[in-house]
């Protein structure tokens, strides 16, 4: 670990700092950041080293999952895939994982998607919606299941 000083690359505290005699005091203690952390990246890069919480994308979280006329307050863990989440919403509502289709700020996630790395936190909100495609199909398995068959033997 390199450790350098750290330098303020501010140009207009410098100008005010020169006309007026007495800096005001919030500038006074901005001027001590203390040292930045350096670190070489495996590409040889030289960059500042990010704090890194450690518990950051683990743990459990809460979502509320909204379907069109009820929801769902769902814990899950901040490292799971959509795919998961969907496994949990099938025990709760009567839609297989294949069947669902989850919204998250406005777009569709894919089951390969990390909750935590598409930005899902702590009571979060997603849309849970059926398939149109599959509900279309269920409505017509039903007409054709309602409707008597004609069975002719040759």
């Amino acid at each position: 670990m390199i450790k350098l000083g750290s330098k303020r690359f501010c140009r207009s505290s410098s100008k005010l700092s020169r006309w007026n005699k007495a800096a005001p005091p919030a500038e006074k203690d901005s001027r001590s950041f203390g040292e930045i952390k350096w670190e070489v990246r495996p590409g040889g890069m030289l960059v500042q080293k990010r704090e890194i919480n450690e518990n950051a994308g683990e743990g459990i979280i809460t979502i509320r999952v909204s379907t069109v006329s009820q929801w769902h307050d769902i814990s899950i863990e901040a490292t799971s895939t959509f795919g998961e989440l969907k496994m949990m919403l099938s025990l709760v509502t009567s839609l297989e994982p294949i069947e669902q289709r989850i919204l998250f700020r406005g777009k569709e996630r894919d089951d390969n998607d990390y909750l935590h790395m598409v930005g899902v936190r702590d009571k979060d909100k997603v849309l849970l919606l059926e398939d149109p495609a599959i509900k279309e199909k269920k409505k017509l398995l039903d007409l054709a299941g309602n409707t008597p068959r004609r069975t002719i033997s040759v």
